[in-house]
């Protein structure tokens, strides 16, 4: 009798556990529709010739620049997103701490996605970070290493946000950090250079 009663709380424990976990973790994306996200372009193209879903991932046209931000503002959190090349590696990034005022390009702390660089800092729309001297139009703190996945294949950024500071994994191995200036903002996808799908997008509590 003793031993059925502390299996059947080693169960309840676990199942408390686990929907504690599927309630700190919000789905950005719904694997249907861009219900929730907002999209921008450089120019008068229609976004829908742009942004789309296909067998259940968001697909990216990559031209002309851009990018599709949530319509929502987060604070302190931890993004998952899983992203493959389309044809040849080109260029995308993932926008963290967006600010107000959509144009190309706004103020936010970009991961760079691009082939052969995925996990560099670039700052755009003249935002700043304490651990370079942020001069110029686009200046750039270089990552670790490099651990991409071979083009074609689905690689996966883990961002946290926490405050003003923000690290970067990629593939399960950190690439970077930084301090900013904002702890708040949008998050957002980039279309620059060629086609890229996302799919798993998701954002967590920090524990």
């Amino acid at each position: 009798m003793k031993l059925k009663s502390i299996l059947m709380a080693l169960v309840l424990t676990a199942v408390m556990t686990s929907c504690c976990e599927n309630c700190s973790k919000k789905e950005l994306f719904n694997g249907k529709d861009l219900t929730g996200w907002v999209c921008v372009l450089e120019d008068e193209t229609p976004t829908s010739d742009v942004y789309g879903v296909k067998d259940g991932n968001i697909h990216i046209v990559g031209k002309p620049f851009g990018y599709m931000r949530t319509a929502e503002k987060y604070g302190d959190y931890k993004l998952h997103v899983e992203w493959r090349w389309i044809g040849e590696g080109t260029n995308s990034g993932l926008f963290q701490r967006v600010q107000d005022g959509d144009k190309v390009w706004p103020e936010a702390i970009e991961c760079q996605l691009c082939s052969g660089k995925a996990g560099d800092y670039v700052m755009l729309g003249g935002a700043k970070i304490a651990e370079v001297e942020c001069v110029g139009d686009f200046p750039v703190k270089d990552r670790v290493k490099d651990c991409e996945k071979p083009i074609g294949e689905w690689n996966s950024a883990d961002i946290i946000c926490e405050g003003k500071k923000i690290k970067v994994y990629i593939n399960g191995e950190f690439q970077n950090e930084c301090t900013g200036d904002h702890s708040e903002g949008y998050i957002a996808l980039q279309s620059e250079g060629g086609p890229i799908e996302f799919r798993n997008i998701y954002i967590t509590d920090i524990k």
